[in-house]
């Protein structure tokens, strides 16, 4: 099962990253964010990645291309420049990066991978949100019910305190935001059907709306409820709570799970 990430965004919310490299290419704990994405659908089994590039692509490309030589320690012979590799710990990982032009929306991104996505289900996500999700249990809840596409439903962290004023001008109580009171968001981590390219029109069709409400009007959105670690990574502060995170040792690199069990041909068993 190929898992497909978008990546080709401006990233304009975190621009004081973004101006040099696309966000997945933002680093948390030395790696990019993308990274430690692919790094939890590795996890579960799931290691054949398209990536959904268009912003700042180049920064993508030479990672990969160059993720080998990265990896390892080498000898060279400068007289006749053999190159002699060692010690490689480069992951067992098949990466297709794909320019899906620089102002296509997310929809017209996945609709331009169609042919290299081919006829099978796959899996969707976004590249800035970390979560330690059971991707085998999230494959399953999908077969079940037999819908077009299932969508991760996750409660977002609190920002900010909840004031209460009773209309008045003094505060009559406080306390931290909770998921009652915004409920459950989209926490990206789909899974989908190939049916999913004939509801995006264009480049210009956000996977967000016309597709995602397309889905929801046909009763054809899955929801797999995930109450578990989930963080996005939007601005300067949400990556410094990812950091965090991570040197409390990157919840979302111990899931909870094993891989999904795999039928003959790739596909995920139900």
């Amino acid at each position: 099962m190929k898992v497909v990430i978008f990546a080709g965004g401006l990233g304009t919310r975190l621009s004081e990253e973004t101006g040099r490299r696309p966000k997945p290419m933002v680093e948390i704990g030395g790696k990019p964010i993308l990274h430690h994405i692919m790094s939890i659908y590795a996890a579960h089994g799931l290691t054949d990645f398209i990536i959904l590039g268009g912003y700042k692509i180049e920064v993508i490309k030479d990672y990969f291309l160059n993720y080998y030589q990265r990896s390892g320690n080498f000898t060279v012979d400068l007289a006749s420049g053999q190159v002699v590799w060692a010690d490689v710990r480069s992951e067992p990982w098949r990466v297709t990066v794909l320019d899906t032009g620089l102002e296509t929306m997310t929809g017209g991104r996945l609709r331009r991978a169609r042919k290299v996505i081919g006829e099978d289900t796959f899996c969707l996500t976004y590249g800035d949100g970390l979560a330690d999700i059971n991707i085998g249990a999230l494959i399953d809840h999908h077969r079940s019910v037999g819908a077009t596409a299932t969508v991760t439903a996750v409660h977002p962290p609190g920002r900010f305190g909840v004031i209460r004023t009773g209309g008045g001008d003094i505060a009559e109580g406080f306390r931290e935001k909770s998921a009652a009171d915004v409920g459950v968001i989209n926490g990206g981590y789909f899974v989908c059907e190939n049916a999913v390219f004939d509801l995006i029109d264009d480049d210009a069709t956000v996977w967000e709306r016309e597709p995602m409400e397309r889905l929801v009007d046909a009763r054809q959105l899955a929801v797999f409820r995930h109450d578990g670690f989930w963080q996005s990574m939007d601005t300067l502060r949400d990556k410094q709570v990812l950091e965090t995170a991570y040197a409390d040792g990157a919840p979302w690199l111990r899931p909870r799970v094993v891989a999904p069990r795999l039928r003959a041909g790739g596909g995920a068993a139900s």
